[in-house]
């Protein structure tokens, strides 16, 4: 059982005790602590303060505890229920509120759950202000309202709605040519709130959505991270359907993934390099994902004419760099897409939007798109973390052992090679060390990565 405390937020498994895990009092603990931080930041007579969560069985639980919570402290809260990462992140902007949290562990197991905290722009907080938040909890005395001043609760379902409503007033959504292509798409939520969030956005394109695991209980049918290991189901119901493409999204919607009309993965990384593609070639301009991401959106942007920019893991990282930048897109290889027109959060249906624009306009199927692409394949392994293993000597380690290549240090150790890549990171969500690896062929990416796995296992004696 796990309690992670990070600038990233609040994750752990639920049950067990207390500061080991995801505990009711560790739940209000911290909800209390991101509280105090928000009165500290605005420093207003009134807080308004955004809370959804995704479909996780926790989750109904979890909420009560935060809501209520923020409500001792005087603070008033929009609860959006059951909802997706983009949409709150979307309805802390349109409230004009204070802050936001959402209670999902994204692609974790059921077991998991999380507080992910937004400020009062609808996105993810910077190193500084989570390390803040962390310091009140373990050191401050929190303050709460007094009985008059209690905050309330009003209670808003209106969201998603909105959200989709947003996404058809954006230029690049092309409604009428998907609805003249009559899309047959299979949708698989995982049971989680892209099951509400998918079929309707789908619908109002005049797309036809196959519900498949679509019923928002957090009963998880398979692991929830959209990886191909995972996905059999909607593989065949694909095929069995003659559908056009399938569309998987992870617990909370911000992660996107594709399935083509012969049942073959898109390949999650190559979800931002098609959205990529087809807002480039409409509004020219620089692009950023993260350094564990394919070189595939370097390759993309460059054809258009753009700059390409890596970024350290995380979507508070990609987001400074897009600004920084100005990108008209980004993201995330994980199947994660940032469309600054929209907002600046990862978002699944603005993914889904944009990706059927592309296909409608170049009346092409979808493992056609795919050739359109330099095939590069990747690896994404894992070892797990003991108490004894110390992390940054192993980076240290390694570090020095490939001295003579092209090394990268601002998120653990990327080590670029002439024909491939590899990078080294501790998770801020997991205890694990993350290993990913890029090259030609998936034998050569499997087999990067097992050789730098044993390397790592030589180095620390197991």
């Amino acid at each position: 059982m796990t309690l992670i405390k990070s600038i990233s937020g609040i994750r752990g498994t639920i049950g067990g005790a207390q500061g080991d895990n995801l505990t009711p009092i560790d739940a209000v603990k911290y909800a209390a602590a991101y509280g105090s931080w928000v009165k500290q930041q605005r420093n207003k007579e009134t807080y308004k303060i955004v809370v959804g969560r995704d479909a996780r069985i926790s989750g109904e639980m979890i909420q009560q505890l935060v809501m209520n919570t923020l409500v001792g402290m005087g603070i008033t809260v929009i609860d959006l229920n059951l909802s997706t990462t983009p949409t709150v992140e979307m309805a802390v902007a349109m409230e004009h509120a204070d802050g936001g949290i959402i209670l999902t562990a994204s692609h974790n197991p059921k077991q998991w759950n999380a507080l992910k905290l937004l400020n009062n722009k609808g996105e993810f907080l910077n190193a500084e202000a989570g390390q803040q938040i962390l310091d009140i909890a373990e050191n401050r005395t929190i303050e709460f309202a007094e009985v008059d001043n209690l905050g309330e609760i009003h209670k808003n379902d209106a969201y998603i709605d909105l959200h989709i409503d947003e996404i058809l007033n954006l230029p690049l959504v092309k409604k009428d040519a998907i609805k003249r292509c009559k899309f047959k798409v299979v949708v698989d939520a995982v049971n989680s709130t892209g099951g509400i969030a998918v079929p309707l956005l789908l619908e109002a394109l005049g797309v036809e959505p196959v519900k498949l695991h679509c019923t928002p209980n957090g009963q998880f049918p398979h692991n929830p991270e959209p990886l191909k290991e995972h996905l059999g189901d909607l593989m065949e119901k694909v095929v069995k359907d003659r559908a056009d493409f399938g569309i998987v999204v992870d617990p909370d919607v911000d992660r996107l993934a594709f399935v083509d009309e012969k049942g073959e993965m898109f390949g999650e990384e190559y979800t931002l390099v098609a959205v990529a593609d087809y807002v480039l070639q409409n509004t020219p301009g620089n692009t950023v994902s993260n350094m564990s991401s394919s070189r595939a959106l370097r390759d993309v942007t460059e054809k258009h004419g753009g700059t390409y920019t890596a970024s350290a893991v995380g979507e508070v990282n990609v987001v400074d760099k897009m600004k920084e930048t100005n990108a008209v897109i980004g993201g995330e290889g994980n199947g994660g897409i940032i469309y600054p027109e929209l907002h600046y959060g990862r978002d699944s249906l603005v993914g889904i939007a944009l990706f059927l624009s592309f296909l409608a306009e170049e009346k092409i199927a979808v493992s056609e798109l795919r050739k359109k692409y330099t095939a590069y394949f990747m690896s994404k392994k894992r070892i797990e973390l003991t108490p004894q293993l110390d992390v940054d000597a192993i980076l240290k380690a390694m570090e020095a052992k490939y001295a003579s290549e092209e090394i990268n240090t601002i998120d653990g150790v990327k080590i670029d090679f002439p024909e491939n890549w590899v990078h080294l990171r501790k998770s801020n969500t997991e205890p694990i060390i993350r290993i990913y690896t890029e090259a030609k062929s998936q034998e050569e990416a499997d087999a990067l990565a097992d050789r730098i796995i044993g390397e790592i296992e030589g180095i620390v004696g197991i």
